[in-house]
């Protein structure tokens, strides 16, 4: 089932933006403000590259202004950790100069997950009874790292919509990740969107997804196999002792 909840995010600068600023002048970003936007494909979207390449930067700022459609409903925000505020305009510049082309009948249900956060949204749910009770009355915090997380997953990722999730390796094992790839797998078939930073091959390795590369020149699409990280994790598995040798040097 091919949805594409937000279709599109429109470059919409306020009069005062400083283009020579951070994040304006990350490669990928200055391509969106070049090409007046970014279109989002329908089903996973996986976005690989660097430290600093922008992918974390792009995804938070896309989870902040989903949806937007003219007004923002209370009930149609986008929900989960490190969501920006909207008094956080200094600290999170880019979202304020972007805006959300939905489908008409774009759900409102979407969460934005990032893992390094994952323990503050679990404690908030832990110490909220109303919330508690919905989670079976065990707390969340005494569950494995990985087995919340992919929990969290499939209690908030249930609803077809437009979904978040930024570095979800850093909670999973190999089979973990398994898992994930699974989960994703099953949101797209039922309708949904799903937006992916990472850095591990396996969970870029979604069947069907589109893989984004960013890099210094932006961003281009890539299959699988011809990504850097790919190349990287293969060349390094088959002989690592030709990477740590210069380590030790």
């Amino acid at each position: 089932m091919e949805v594409r909840h937000l279709e599109r995010v429109e470059w919409a600068p306020y009069p005062d933006v400083d283009l020579t600023a951070w994040p304006f002048t990350v490669p990928v970003v200055r391509q969106l403000i070049d090409d007046g936007g970014l279109d989002l494909p329908a089903g996973v979207t996986v976005l690989l590259g660097e430290n600093g390449s922008g992918k974390s930067t792009l995804i938070e700022a896309i989870a902040a202004i989903y949806p937007r459609s003219g007004f923002e409903a209370s009930h149609a925000r986008m929900s989960g950790p490190a969501v920006v505020a909207d008094d956080e305009r200094d600290e999170a510049p880019l979202r304020w100069h972007l805006r959300a082309r939905t489908h008409p009948l774009a759900s409102p249900a979407g969460f934005f997950l990032r893992a390094e956060l994952l323990h503050d949204y679990l404690d908030g749910v832990d110490r909220d009874p109303r919330q508690r009770r919905a989670w079976g009355e065990r707390s969340l915090l005494d569950r494995s790292h990985g087995e919340t997380f992919l929990e969290v997953l499939r209690q908030r990722f249930a609803e077809p919509g437009f979904y978040l999730v930024d570095e979800p390796e850093a909670a999973l094992s190999f089979t973990g990740c398994l898992g994930l790839i699974a989960l994703l797998g099953e949101l797209a078939e039922v309708g949904s969107q799903v937006l992916v930073a990472t850095h591990s091959p396996v969970v870029a390795s979604v069947p069907g997804a589109t893989i984004w590369q960013l890099d210094d020149e932006g961003r281009h699409e890539v299959a699988w196999a011809e990504t850097d990280l790919v190349r990287q994790w293969r060349s390094f598995l088959d002989e690592p002792q030709r990477y740590l040798r210069h380590l030790s040097g």
